[in-house]
């Protein structure tokens, strides 16, 4: 874009579209103004800010000619991708942090990017203010890595730092999150690990060029860690953190997951707190890269819009260079085992999961636990089961 002044028409005006606003009045050098903001409350966002023309209707935007980029940032997954899909077909650059959205529809949007030559940026759809998508695309963009492993929702790493460190309860730590705006409108996107699956699958293939359906994944949260789990992980000198984890297998197998972990004193993540994320890359002859970085809050993810935008003005455009590596691509599969905790009630509990082996286990009048070896695939096979039953399950490695 050789323009001087980039012109935004910005969809919602939530956390980060506030957020956005601010940073581009603070930063005024950067030559953007929002010339246009489509919400569903006018009247709400109106007394918010004045200066600002506000409209309900998209194509406000999608139609008007002076519009020169899209800023997607609403919360409806399925309003998103019309918005970014009706961009980029009238070739208007789009920049969105909806990974919802673009992690059920992201082969549709990169075959349409190509199509139209017209930019599609979502560094902002995972792990807010650090850089990942683009340190894959630029730096790891070759068939070295191994692993992306991480903490990849800042709200859950906030709450479950809370906890650990500040001895809050879960439901404390749950209110303290939403009164600092770090929770998603749907709580169960942080608690349940949905939101660190969605940014998983967009990682993924920028990492290793492998697309997988969302609902292929195993997913489980902290809604329902208890105290009990809490015990177990003090005393064994561990932490536990939710962290999403794609790892290239020896025979070419990818596996993706998303899931808490007892984190030991020895890993990067360990000290990663508060609304932080820590995402560790790891590859062949380089070792371990860890990137950290705030993953909640308004300015946070609007400064890696911001920074998408910048982009775009420089006609960057994300290449996907490992989905057209030369070298078979990885495939995926969820027949891997491992070990895991497991806190449950009964024995039909326990037996529901088929382990492989059971190292540990314990039994109280209040709660049981075991170590045990389990396969990922029947985890996501009984995994309505488990929260059903309200069991608590976290990989646990030897390390």
């Amino acid at each position: 874009m050789s323009k001087k002044t980039i012109n935004i028409g910005l969809f919602g005006f939530g956390v980060v579209g506030r957020g956005l606003s601010e940073l581009l009045q603070r930063v005024p050098e950067a030559d953007v103004r929002i010339a246009k903001v489509c919400v569903r409350n006018m009247a709400r966002h109106q007394g918010e800010a004045p200066s600002l023309h506000f409209t309900t209707d998209p194509k406000e935007i999608l139609d008007d000619p002076d519009i020169d980029l899209v800023v997607e940032l609403i919360d409806d997954a399925e309003a998103a991708y019309h918005i970014v899909k009706g961009s980029l077909e009238r070739c208007l650059p789009v920049v969105t942090g909806n990974k919802r959205m673009l992690a059920h529809h992201l082969p549709e949007l990169i075959e349409l990017q190509k199509e139209m030559k017209t930019a599609l940026l979502y560094d902002a759809s995972a792990c807010g203010s650090i850089p990942v998508i683009r340190n894959l695309e630029e730096y790891y963009d070759n068939d070295l890595q191994i692993s992306v492993k991480g903490i990849l929702n800042g709200s859950s790493n906030f709450i479950l730092s809370k906890i650990f460190n500040d001895h809050m309860s879960h439901a404390d730590a749950l209110r303290l999150a939403r009164e600092l705006g770090f929770l998603e409108s749907d709580p169960t996107l942080d608690l349940d690990g949905w939101d660190s699956l969605f940014k998983l699958v967009i990682l993924a293939v920028h990492a290793f060029g492998v697309y997988v359906e969302p609902e292929r994944l195993f997913n489980f949260g902290i809604t329902h860690m208890n105290d009990d789990d809490i015990r177990f992980a003090n005393e064994k000198d561990r932490r536990i953190k939710l962290l999403g984890l794609a790892e290239k297998l020896p025979d070419n197998r990818l596996t993706l997951s998303v899931m808490p972990h007892l984190v030991s004193r020895n890993k990067y993540i360990y000290s990663c707190e508060d609304e932080f994320n820590g995402v560790v890359i790891k590859g062949r002859f380089y070792g371990k890269q860890f990137l950290v970085g705030r993953g909640a809050g308004g300015h946070p993810t609007s400064s890696a819009v911001l920074s998408d935008i910048s982009a775009i003005r420089y006609d960057y455009f994300y290449r996907y260079k490992r989905m057209h590596s030369e070298t078979p691509l990885p495939r995926f599969s969820n027949d891997i085992s491992f070990r895991a905790y497991l806190r449950f009630t009964s024995d039909d509990d326990l037996q529901l999961l088929q382990p492989e082996a059971i190292y540990e286990r314990y039994s109280s009048e209040t709660h049981q636990y075991a170590v045990a070896r389990i396969n990922l695939q029947r985890l996501h096979d009984v995994r309505a089961e488990l929260i059903e039953r309200r069991m608590f399950i976290a990989a646990y490695p030897p390390d």
